[in-house]
């Protein structure tokens, strides 16, 4: 039995245990000249969806069975949501994977080629704007840390585990961002992405040339 347990593991590539559980999405954040300044697009939800209407987000959406990849997921969604051509769009590479306990996001960067014409899906995309990233790079957005706690059901089978209904149950804190732009707000998973990307930048002392 080891050594059928061996081969097994031997060239196994591991997973993400209960990846099978949750929601995959992938999604597009585009940088795009404007005025001569690079910026970054974002859509605000269409106030008819049933998740998240009037929201800011990135153009994305959950994967389908015949998306051939992460990335072809985002640019196919990119595709629909900004009525853009993929021909129109430069890839320029993957983000950070964000993991929550009920999806895990896929984000990609891309450049949208000069001159490209938007035609938004009116179904899905009340509008787009485009925040410039010096803007972004110079905000400091505010933090609000969200406690997580967990709150088992009353039907919880205490007596199995030490200590029953007065087990220490590890606590932790959600970092929740909000980046002001005009009127616009962009918190929630958009902002965490963004967050990351921004100071991925800053890091590296890009210049905006």
């Amino acid at each position: 039995m080891i050594q059928q347990i061996k081969s097994m593991y031997e060239n196994r590539a591991p997973s993400v245990m209960g990846l099978d559980t949750v929601s995959k999405a992938a999604v597009m954040v585009p940088l795009v000249k404007q005025n001569g300044e690079l910026g970054v697009l974002f859509q605000v939800r269409g106030r008819n969806l049933r998740f998240q209407p009037g929201e800011i987000c990135f153009p994305g959406g959950r994967m389908e069975p015949n998306d051939l990849s992460e990335e072809s997921a985002a640019i196919r969604e990119t595709c629909e949501e900004l009525g853009i051509h993929a021909d129109e769009m430069v890839m320029i590479g993957p983000l950070d994977i964000l993991v929550t306990t009920h999806s895990i996001i896929y984000p990609f960067l891309c450049q949208l080629k000069d001159g490209a014409p938007l035609h938004p899906h009116p179904d899905e995309v009340e509008e787009v704007f485009i925040a410039p990233l010096s803007h972004l790079l110079e905000y400091e957005p505010e933090v609000y840390h969200v406690p997580i706690e967990v709150s088992p059901p009353a039907d919880f089978p205490f007596e199995l585990i030490p200590n029953g209904k007065y087990y220490k149950w590890r606590k932790a804190n959600m970092a929740e961002y909000f980046y002001r732009y005009q009127d616009y707000v962009i918190w929630g998973l958009t902002a965490r992405i963004l967050h990351v990307f921004i100071e991925q930048i800053r890091g590296q002392h890009i210049g905006l040339e």
